[in-house]
């Protein structure tokens, strides 16, 4: 970001349009702030938690991990770590560690450019962003295909019309269609526009980091000073496991720590693959591989917002092929949260599965992937709405049962109610023994909201779906996901920030967007 940037050029016309430009979008859901109320379910004992981070501080003194960066081992070794000549292996004295990563901030708000968006994350919030990354879309009419610029706009559009969806978690599909120099341009600024959530830059290369800044910067008609008090987008930094950070990713922290933007460090994990067979050993791995890059935020500027990303799994040792919603991911799950809440760090999970079909195994595996994500204390949950395929395919129909199921979780989350009202004792005495509670007046009063209305569930009895052309959850799931996306409304936005976006794009296209080659 230039020195010009840092006040926008497009203030002077703006004159009060950035308030309308606020107000929030229309909207299917009530939206809402998740806050889990439940206290985290531990999977291992504090001694076993123990065992996992003094083997993690061990791998990392004694085995290292690879910086493959140059200008990031030159900030490591000011910092203390061991770093040497001709070698990018990078090995860390345990007390580096736990003194840099005392700097962490425990909460913080990634900020959007519709206020009422805002994410909280860390402490008791929960957030869900829509599934990210899929070289593949489909759907019941059109079936598997590669990703494109309408199935991404699409996908964005609907992740607006649903509030249980917090943010993007990036490009809900690739679309392949777009050159590569210049894709992030397009859908960057697509989803400052057609979206009022806040957003993701990937970190593949400092122009695209750069490129990301700038148009958060703008759809938010902030100043760079603005934006570095206040988070206004986030990066998935994933280390090449086994122990590796390569340069785009290093490059990605530098960037967003440096600027104080939000940085999630997700080792990608695989027990079998790319980490030991055992769950303990590729915790220990993954603590290793998290614990390393979350030092590094804080040695690039102290107090960064920085999440701990948890993706463990493990192979179908058949295969090869990754499974997701498994046993092992729950437990895995749960022990990433309790190393977060020994860290003081919000945790980042993922709602996942690795079924072919909108299915049983979609649904089940999804549903292990929330449960473990909600009793481990996640606060910040990428892909939570799409995913299919083990993350190589975006599904619409998916995409609508996971709404429902995150609204589900949401509804599971909300208190009791236990007033006087509540409780009902006026209704018991109007009806007394042997009567029924449909027509009195505490259930009309609660008729429309007595209970979570489902997107999909068919509670009729069976003569009465059969009567209906006995549809199934897949085909409702259609059904609804194209009367929501008819449904849509663009959310407001000022025409001077409108007008400086798309400068800015047009201005990075014409000098050629960003390398290929890196």
């Amino acid at each position: 970001m230039t020195e010009e940037s840092t006040t926008p050029p497009a203030a002077r016309r703006r004159s009060g349009r950035a308030e309308r430009a606020a107000r929030p979008a229309p909207s299917t859901q009530r939206y809402r702030q998740l806050s889990n109320r439940f206290a985290p379910t531990p999977v291992i004992s504090e001694d076993e938690l123990e065992a996992i981070h003094l083997t993690s501080l061990q791998i990392l003194e004694e085995i290292g991990v690879d910086f493959m960066h140059e200008g990031a081992r030159e900030i490591l070794k000011k910092a203390g770590a061991d770093v040497r000549a001709g070698s990018e292996r990078v090995r860390f004295p345990r007390e580096l560690i736990l003194e840099s990563i005392k700097t962490c901030p425990r909460e913080f708000t990634l900020h959007a450019r519709n206020p009422e968006r805002n994410v909280h994350m860390g402490g008791r919030h929960l957030a869900f962003a829509q599934v990210a990354s899929p070289p593949n879309c489909s759907d019941m009419q059109g079936g598997r295909r590669a990703g494109n610029q309408q199935d991404f706009r699409n996908m964005v559009k609907l992740a607006q019309r649903y509030d249980i969806v917090h943010c993007s978690g990036g490009y809900p599909v690739e679309p392949v269609d777009l050159h590569s120099s210049i894709r992030h341009l397009d859908c960057l600024s697509d989803i400052a526009k057609l979206t009022d959530k806040a957003f993701h830059a990937y970190s593949l290369g400092r122009e695209r980091n750069l490129d990301g800044l700038e148009i958060a910067r703008i759809a938010r008609g902030i100043s760079a000073e603005q934006m570095e008090r206040e988070p206004s987008l986030f990066t998935i930094i994933n280390s090449s496991s086994p122990l590796r950070l390569d340069t785009p990713m290093l490059q990605g922290i530098i960037e967003m720590s440096s600027r104080n933007q939000i940085v999630v460090l997700t080792p990608f994990t695989l027990a079998g693959a790319m980490a030991p067979v055992t769950i303990a050993g590729a915790l220990a791995q993954q603590n290793a591989e998290a614990l390393a890059g979350i030092a590094f935020t804080q040695m690039v500027r102290p107090g960064a917002p920085v999440v701990y990303g948890g993706f463990t799994s493990n192979v179908d040792m058949k295969t090869g092929a990754p499974a997701f919603g498994t046993p092992e991911y729950m437990k895995a799950v749960l022990a990433g949260g309790q190393l977060c809440r020994k860290y003081g760090i919000p945790y980042r999970t993922s709602n996942v599965n690795a079924a072919n079909t909108v299915d049983a195994q979609a649904a089940y595996e999804s549903v292990f992937s929330l449960w473990a994500l909600v009793q481990g204390g996640g606060n910040f949950i990428m892909h939570s709405a799409g995913w299919m395929e083990g993350g190589l395919t975006c599904s619409f129909e998916k995409f609508i049962l996971d709404c429902d199921l995150l609204q589900m979780v949401a509804e599971f989350l909300t208190p009791l109610d236990v007033s006087p009202a509540g409780l009902g004792l006026d209704a018991v005495r109007d009806v007394g023994p042997g009567g029924h509670y449909f027509g009195t007046a505490h259930t009309l009063e609660r008729f429309e909201t007595a209970f979570y209305s489902p997107i999909l569930s068919d509670w009729r009895n069976f003569e009465t779906w059969q009567e209906a052309g006995s549809p199934t959850a897949y085909q409702k799931a259609n059904a609804v996901w194209q009367r929501e996306l008819a449904a849509y409304e663009r959310p407001p936005m000022d025409p001077a920030i409108e007008e400086e976006l798309d400068a800015f794009v047009a201005r990075r296209k014409a000098e050629g967007g960003a390398p290929t080659d890196f």
